[in-house]
């Protein structure tokens, strides 16, 4: 039976979330050299940036959270849990925002200046919400 399932969630992903497993497969392909992992059905690939992401069913992450800090690896995994609900509504709804979110100078200078969390930002907020009830840890706050 878990092989049925296992399936159908390759299935799943295949069709319901091509447009980011997809872009999600060329970065992976452009990091295949640099250490990888497995998390919950997620390619998880350590890469010399000073971010992580998550794309489709690839996290991405920087050296040092990916061989220390499992609280980060919990909220992205939260992203990938988005990506499946969303289907190919991830990219619009959730990838783009949070990446502005993340990368405008403005919108960086408006958390210092405020004191407002960058896990608050509905994207984030979501991703956490969910891998916590998912995973039954606490992500990144």
């Amino acid at each position: 039976m878990k092989k049925i399932y296992k399936i159908i969630y390759i299935f799943f992903q295949i069709i319901w979330c091509l447009p980011q497993n997809l872009a999600g497969l060329m970065i992976f392909l452009l990091f295949y050299h640099r250490e990888h992992k497995f998390f919950r059905g997620s390619v998880v690939t350590s890469w010399k940036r000073d971010c992580c992401t998550s794309i489709g069913c690839f996290i991405f992450m920087d050296e040092a959270s990916f061989r220390n800090y499992r609280p980060l690896l919990i909220h992205e995994y939260g992203h990938t849990i988005q990506s499946s609900i969303l289907g190919w509504l991830y990219l619009p709804v959730i990838f783009l925002p949070s990446v502005i979110w993340f990368s405008v100078p403005a919108l960086k200078k408006f958390r210092k200046q405020k004191k407002y969390s960058y896990y608050q930002f509905y994207t984030e907020r979501w991703a956490n919400h969910l891998a916590e009830k998912i995973c039954r840890e606490k992500p990144i706050k």
